[in-house]
């Protein structure tokens, strides 16, 4: 399952995905198949990606179109 979100916002933010891979501590490729859902994401990645972005895991998730964290 390929994730729309995750790539419009880090391509919204004029991030590269080696630069995302990097803070991730993972390949350039393997972020690539994040995106793409080749491989699955995991907990500790979703836990990551959604601190780095300030966004809600479930808006990565594609299961809301709204970015913004409930508080």
């Amino acid at each position: 399952m390929q994730f729309k979100n995750l790539r419009s916002i880090r391509e919204d933010k004029d991030i590269k995905q080696k630069d995302i891979a990097a803070y991730l501590n993972v390949s350039q490729n393997t972020y690539s198949q994040y995106e793409t859902g080749v491989i699955s994401l995991t907990a500790d990645i979703l836990i990551k990606l959604a601190n780095y972005y300030d966004v809600s895991i479930d808006y990565l998730l594609d299961r809301t179109d709204n970015p913004n964290l409930q508080k």
